[in-house]
């Protein structure tokens, strides 16, 4: 099946609860749980070692506003891109957050992306 062919309210489903996890868990510094939901693919090219550190040092993952805003969805390929409007509790500002999903070898629904400009 391609995560494309789901309606939004199917894929919304999980992005918020995925998104939500991300959140909580950057703020509590949880980089296991912070990860849990990663493809094999996304987690086979992170260096773990500069990500922990990135994790670890920065103000804004873990100062992240639990209220977000639902930006929309872009579908491409065998993925989809779900956006939010991301706030710190601690900096001035908006920040883009990007949620990339899709499924996996196995057919679950995984994240094959998630960042924040």
């Amino acid at each position: 099946m391609n995560i494309i062919e789901c309606t939004d309210e199917e894929i919304l489903e999980t992005a918020h609860t995925y998104w939500a996890d991300l959140v909580k868990f950057s703020n509590e510094g949880e980089y296991g749980k912070f990860i849990r939901h990663f493809s094999y693919d996304l987690l086979i090219g992170l260096n773990e070692v500069e990500v922990g550190k990135q994790f670890a040092k920065s103000e804004l993952t873990r100062s992240l506003d639990t209220n977000y805003d639902y930006l929309g969805l872009i579908r491409r390929g065998e993925h989809v891109t779900v956006l939010y409007r991301v706030r710190s509790t601690k900096k001035e500002g908006e920040w883009l957050g990007r949620l990339v999903l899709g499924y996996d070898k196995e057919g679950e629904v995984k994240i094959f992306g998630a960042s924040i400009f």
